[in-house]
């Protein structure tokens, strides 16, 4: 029950959406004033250990639009979103003492430094009420069937173990009325939009990802066959195209489970729809094991502590961001990525594979360089991966090389790809 003094804010991160946000709904219905904030940190593009920055265009470019769509779809609900820079703990704070904040939502994500900068505003805060919400993941972390601390290492028994004993969490669509809360922004910096000229294909936010899911699903027939095309290179429509949603919080796990599943009901329920659900499964584990292994996420010898031999070479690392290493489906990749922020999860495995097998560099270095470039740059997903490549992660077989030329001609047995991205020369 609210009361005429309760203010809230809710701080948006990688929630961007209305739908399905746990701790949203929950600050709507237990403030009677209260209003969205979005906070872009000028530190994300500042270099950082490995040379690269976090935030590059492509991604900056889709979250601008995305919380652009929050803005107005919060406004539609009666509410609003305010757009902020900063260092975000540092204006939360300033805006909860200059506000009188009763309350702060905020959805939960595994990132270090997400998990670090709650901690660190709940310390220096302690008379605000924190809401937090888990609608990031398709379960509940308190209804899992293993404690975190003890989940399995490797992917296929934790699966195991959700499919058999775990439900997913349904969505939940309760935003309350109540008024929006009118801001004191004294001494904090409006965000100054930059330009869409690197937006390319992909538009953010929460109206597109629910129009994507319906076209895949729901006009094309897309997810009836997506195993059979998932293992594509280029293109739109071979694979689902909700990764960067996904990644960014346009839409959570449950309510694309929850479409699928009524695609299921009501048209086909077969392998490719079951490999959508396996994927979301593959997303869950690398959270959870984030959420268990920490800052060893982004340790040379990774979660397994053992260290690979390999090392850091600028040139060579600077050859392979450019796409001039010699192996043409990995130049071409590399191309791909460097002109439209996307790479397929085919390419990003023989990408990744070459750099620490054929090229044996430093493998945090090309994770460093994905968390730049790609537009769906997911934590946990991202560095979770490239560990398995690497040998260092959740791979139980530990060396994992993909053979560059049989790959080749199974994926781009004609050189349609290669030549679109590397010319016919």
């Amino acid at each position: 029950m609210t009361n005429s003094t309760t203010r809230g804010i809710h701080w948006f991160r990688h929630d961007l959406r209305t739908i399905d946000n746990q701790a949203l709904a929950r600050l709507t219905q237990e403030t009677k004033y209260h209003i969205g904030v979005y906070i872009f940190d000028p530190s994300l593009l500042v270099e950082n250990t490995w040379g690269c920055i976090h935030l590059g265009p492509y991604r900056k470019a889709f979250i601008e639009s995305a919380v652009l769509d929050l803005q107005q779809r919060m406004r539609a609900l009666g509410s609003d979103l305010i757009i902020l820079e900063g260092e975000p703990t540092a204006v939360i704070e300033k805006l909860a003492r200059t506000n009188h904040l009763s309350h702060i939502s905020y959805e939960f994500h595994s990132g270090w430094n997400e998990r670090k900068a709650v901690k660190k505003l709940s310390d220096i805060l302690p008379d605000v009420d924190f809401l937090m919400g888990q609608s990031n993941y398709l379960y509940d972390h308190e209804n899992l069937p293993f404690a975190l601390e003890n989940m399995p290492d490797t992917f296929s028994p934790t699966r195991r173990k959700l499919e058999k004993y775990a439900q997913p969490r349904l969505p939940v669509d309760k935003f309350g009325s109540s008024s929006v809360l009118d801001l004191n922004l004294n001494d904090t910096q409006d965000y100054a939009f930059s330009s869409n000229e690197a937006l390319g294909a992909y538009s953010g936010g929460e109206s597109a990802a629910l129009s994507r899911i319906d076209d895949y699903f729901f006009a094309t027939d897309g997810i009836a066959s997506y195993k059979e095309t998932r293992n594509g290179l280029d293109g739109w429509d071979f694979s689902s195209r909700l990764s960067a949603f996904l990644a960014h919080g346009c839409v959570s796990p449950a309510t694309v489970l929850a479409k699928l599943k009524q695609y299921e009901a009501e048209r086909v329920a077969n392998d490719s729809t079951y490999w959508l659900f396996f994927e979301l499964l593959w997303r869950e584990f690398f959270h959870l094991q984030h959420i268990k292994h920490g800052i060893a996420f982004f340790e040379f010898g990774g979660v397994q502590n053992t260290k690979p031999r390999t090392h850091f070479d600028k040139n060579v690392f600077d050859s392979w961001c450019a796409g001039e290493t010699g192996f043409a489906i990995v130049d071409a990749s590399m191309r791909q990525l460097n002109q439209t922020g996307f790479m397929s999860n085919r390419a990003r495995q023989l990408v990744a594979s070459c750099f620490v097998h054929e090229l044996g560099l430093d493998w945090r270095y090309g994770a460093a360089y994905f968390e730049q470039q790609l537009i769906d740059f997911d934590v946990a997903s991202n560095w979770g991966n490239w560990q398995y490549l690497a040998g260092v992660g959740a791979d139980p077989r530990g060396h994992r090389q993909f053979n560059l030329q049989k790959q080749t001609e199974i994926y781009d047995p004609k050189s349609e790809f290669i030549e679109r991205w590397l010319g016919s020369s």
